[in-house]
């Protein structure tokens, strides 16, 4: 793969023999491969059987699970928090495999929209949650470092299924927490 990042610096007009860019091409391949290691998961293996046995069924929220991903548009970074709750069904799912399964998507070529969408349905997939809400909140350097170079802008999506799509007082109860 390397060899794709030295043509990518050629192309540039720079030297790949250059003293400091010599090393570059696998670096760059490695720092690549590291930032789409989500293709290489699968989500048996995030959750790796960290679904107990439960009688709770209050709402369960995860605020603030930092996530990096890369723009399907421009191959550039966008970063921010994602807030997850779920209502469980008997079931509950260990707190780390929550921001697992947000890196494992994360960890992918993506567009928002569709990050956040993923980690709910498969969040309530393994958990047979009464309820999966899921707001990501995130900057994109494709908008930031280049087109319109608006520095400042966030974008908020959200995905809710089962309860917290169906009744407003769950709806509220999550947003209110994750406020």
């Amino acid at each position: 793969m390397d060899l794709y990042f030295r043509k990518m610096i050629e192309f540039i007009g720079e030297d790949p023999k250059r003293e400091g860019l010599v090393k570059t091409p696998v670096r760059a391949a490695e720092a690549f491969a590291f930032m789409t290691q989500g293709y290489r998961k699968n989500i048996n293996d995030v959750v790796n059987g960290a679904i107990f046995t439960s009688d709770n069924d209050e709402m369960v929220v995860v605020k603030n699970i930092e996530l990096y991903s890369l723009c399907e548009h421009h191959l550039l970074p966008f970063f921010g928090k994602a807030h997850v709750g779920y209502i469980p069904k008997g079931k509950i799912i260990g707190l780390s495999k929550i921001a697992r399964i947000v890196d494992m998507y994360a960890r992918r070529l993506q567009v928002q929209e569709n990050l956040t969408k993923e980690i709910a349905r498969t969040l309530m997939d393994v958990t047979g949650a009464l309820g999966v809400g899921v707001v990501i909140e995130a900057q994109h350097l494709c908008m930031m470092m280049r087109g319109v170079e608006k520095q400042n802008s966030v974008m908020k999506t959200s995905c809710l299924l089962g309860v917290f799509r169906k009744e407003d007082a769950t709806r509220k109860e999550f947003l209110s927490l994750i406020a």
